[in-house]
């Protein structure tokens, strides 16, 4: 007979408040979300059933509000080691001892289309010794927010959230397990050689559980890891670090959304840019300042597929155009448009680092800079993709009138301040990228477009840039008109084609962010001491994209081995599965939300771009 409980909300009881750092986790997904695993084998972040639905699990945020699911062998002193299976995003947890080795993989399930259940499989096993295990699972639905039931049957237990608009758990168990303050608690034993398997998944009404064979959880394994090497094997990366490369390719890959075609920012909400700040954003929504990179990246890594998905989403985004024809920076993963901010005042933060937030308050700021990022994705894959429609380019004619009229004002810019706006001059370089941009595809595909009021505009961007943010003081493109302050955002004016990456000017500018954001080989987006703001308290660290940024520019100057020096010093910044957060702090930890989409899509075209000119020089 079934044995049910009701929890409240958030339970004043729960495990102890360690939290293990952002870099101690690896990532598994399944196309539709993403859950975190601590290399203690806890996982400690999941949201269902999607990326940017609320959290189930949450305890990287709060260890006793958050939620949790816990599987731990009981050794003492044990050494901890995690890794992917090659070609994968199936993740391996080692505890090994003198006396016992114990192994968890965790993998959630790759299935074909119709419903999907989110199935999330943890299979433990002892590889050497005998080794008691302990296993706690205890969702906290609703950002922890919202109680729940507790339901004990045979081989499963199940969790009832209260309310509608969220699903019921099930947990299939091959040990015995009880319920225990609004948790699913078990100890149980193995011998070298046993294992034992879980799986969490949503329980549809009136259908039974799919995992009560061990055939299925076995079938699903080796399904998902072929499914997997299979995807990696179409790359058509052949170059120096390409286990890199593909590691970066395969987070992507994660932070894909597969029934929408767009791609998250990053798989979390409210992790710091500094430790105990107010720095804790919610990432887990689509930039259009993301669409440039995304769509290079995957079409130089021959993913074209992957990148005429996320092309659809980019124009059904175009067709949705506000009155006056501009744009919205970010959406939901599914194209929604409202992403009002709010803060969870009930979770603690991650190592006390509060407020935590959901929604994104920028989500509505004017950032001038998008459209550039927009027009050079379009450009892109017009060129090495697909021929664009008439549809797409009416819009974007629409779009790119409006920058016309719009372009000297000041906006948010590239970093999203939440102080007064200014005149950025990352966003006047990509306004001229954006003019820059249709003008070219308006003559490869001989489309009608107002050209000369284009061309005008683009001119009139170019030599204000030249005339307004060069500072010959400090022989430097400045951050903003008026602000003699460098910014690491122009390291992309090369990248972009603005000015030649050898040019007199940039060379200088390259020295001058060298010599006041550079930090051995990381690099700083400002530096606030000397007066940038960005209308919030406290500091951060040094920007992992730029630092990728900066490599390409050192390549493209022409400093190839110095390039090269720095890109595989960088590379040891990665936590110990390849992964990379937003920054990194003074003694080497990651920092802000992970992992971050922007940091291996700058990995990629870093790689990319270095070894086409290293094997140049051979």
């Amino acid at each position: 007979m079934a044995r049910t409980k009701t929890v409240a909300a958030v339970s004043a009881a729960g495990p102890d408040s360690s939290q293990e750092p952002i870099e101690h986790h690896g990532v598994i997904g399944d196309l539709h979300t993403v859950a975190l695993v601590a290399i203690d084998g806890t996982i400690d972040y999941l949201c269902l059933p999607h990326l940017d639905s609320p959290s189930v699990f949450a305890s990287l945020l709060d260890a006793r509000r958050g939620g949790r699911f816990a599987l731990t062998p009981l050794l003492e002193g044990a050494r901890r080691r995690q890794f992917y299976l090659p070609d994968s995003n199936i993740l391996i947890t080692r505890a090994l001892t003198q006396g016992g080795v114990a192994e968890i993989s965790d993998f959630m399930a790759i299935r074909g289309s119709g419903e999907h259940a989110h199935p999330l499989v943890r299979r433990v096993k002892t590889v050497r010794g005998e080794v008691r295990y302990r296993v706690r699972c205890e969702p906290r639905f609703d950002y922890g927010r919202r109680g729940h039931r507790v339901e004990i049957r045979k081989d499963e237990a199940l969790f009832h959230p209260e309310g509608e608009g969220f699903p019921t758990l099930r947990l299939h168990a091959d040990v015995p397990l009880r319920e225990h303050d609004g948790a699913v608690v078990g100890e149980f034993t193995l011998r070298a050689g046993e294992s034992a398997a879980f799986v969490l998944h949503e329980a549809h009404p009136g259908e039974p559980s799919p995992w009560t064979r061990h055939e299925a959880i076995a079938d699903a394994f080796k399904d998902t890891l072929n499914y997997w090497r299979s995807w990696v094997g179409r790359s058509t990366y052949r170059g120096r670090w390409r286990e890199m490369v593909n590691r970066s390719a395969l987070t992507l890959k994660l932070l894909t959304s597969k029934p929408h075609g767009s791609i998250a920012a990053a798989a979390t909400f409210g992790l710091p840019e500094e430790l105990g700040g107010e720095r804790n954003w919610d990432y887990r929504y689509a930039w259009i300042r993301d669409a440039s990179f995304t769509l290079y990246g995957l079409m130089r890594l021959g993913y074209t597929e992957e990148a005429g998905a996320f092309m659809k989403w980019l124009e059904a985004r175009c067709g949705e155009l506000n009155p006056d024809g501009s744009l919205q920076i970010m959406y939901g993963l599914d194209g929604r448009h409202d992403l009002r901010e709010e803060a969870l005042t009930h979770l603690e933060g991650y190592r006390g680092s509060a407020p935590v937030r959901i929604g994104n308050g920028a989500y509505d700021q004017l950032q001038l800079d998008i459209y550039g990022e927009l027009l050079d994705s379009v450009y892109l894959y017009n060129k090495f993709g697909e021929p664009i429609s008439y549809d797409l380019w009416t819009n974007l004619v629409r779009l790119l009138d409006w920058v016309v009229e719009h372009w000297r004002e000041r906006d948010a810019g590239i970093w999203e301040v939440r102080g007064a706006h200014q005149e950025f001059l990352y966003s006047r370089l990509m306004c001229w990228v954006a003019l820059d941009r249709g003008l070219r595809l308006a003559r490869s595909r001989s489309f009608p477009c107002p050209r000369d009021r284009w061309l005008t505009a683009r001119d009139e961007i170019y030599h204000d840039v030249f005339h307004s943010f060069w500072d010959p003081r400090l022989k430097a493109f400045i951050q903003a008109k008026g602000v003699p302050t460098l910014d690491a955002s122009s390291l992309m004016m090369p990248l972009v084609k603005f000015v030649g990456p050898r040019d007199p000017r940039w060379l200088s500018t390259m020295k001058a962010i060298e010599e006041r954001l550079v930090d051995d080989s990381l690099v700083y987006r400002y530096c606030a001491s000397e007066g940038s703001s960005d209308g919030l308290h406290g500091t951060e660290g040094t920007f992992n994209m730029c630092t990728f940024w900066y490599v390409e520019c050192l390549s493209r100057a022409g400093d190839v081995q110095r390039a090269r020096f720095i890109f595989e010093k960088m590379l040891g910044y990665a936590n110990h599965v390849g992964l990379y957060s937003e920054e990194l702090g003074p003694h080497g930890e990651h920092l802000g939300n992970f992992p971050q989409a922007f940091t291996h899509l700058g990995l990629i075209s870093a790689a990319y771009n270095l070894d086409q000119r290293l094997s140049a020089e051979r």
